[in-house]
């Protein structure tokens, strides 16, 4: 998986299609991202004691990380990612604009 905590990706399909956000969670064994401000649910809760006029509640659902791609930084639109190493034998994301995503 590409895609990594903090990352900008733009959502390439779906509702939420064409919005720009920022990667808040990864779970790389289901192949799933939580976006900022994409895909958010709304989930009604119960009056209880504690809480006696009920609530709703705003929740981000995590979807597949295939709907999203990466920003180049270089031309700000969405790009591929490969792997290259740099001077100091570290893997590092390029975009294929050939700018690094990882600094």
């Amino acid at each position: 998986m590409n895609i990594r905590k903090g990352d900008k990706v733009i959502v390439l399909s779906g509702d939420d299609k064409g919005k720009i956000g920022i990667v808040q969670r990864v779970y790389p064994k289901l192949n799933k991202v939580v976006v900022e401000g994409v895909n958010v649910h709304k989930k009604h809760k119960k009056p209880t004691q504690a809480n006696p006029e009920g609530s709703i509640l705003e929740m981000y659902v995590p979807f597949d990380a295939s709907k999203v791609a990466l920003i180049d930084p270089k031309t700000k639109k969405a790009t591929r990612v490969y792997k290259k190493l740099d001077k100091n034998g570290k893997k590092i994301r390029v975009a294929k604009s050939g700018e690094a995503i990882d600094k």
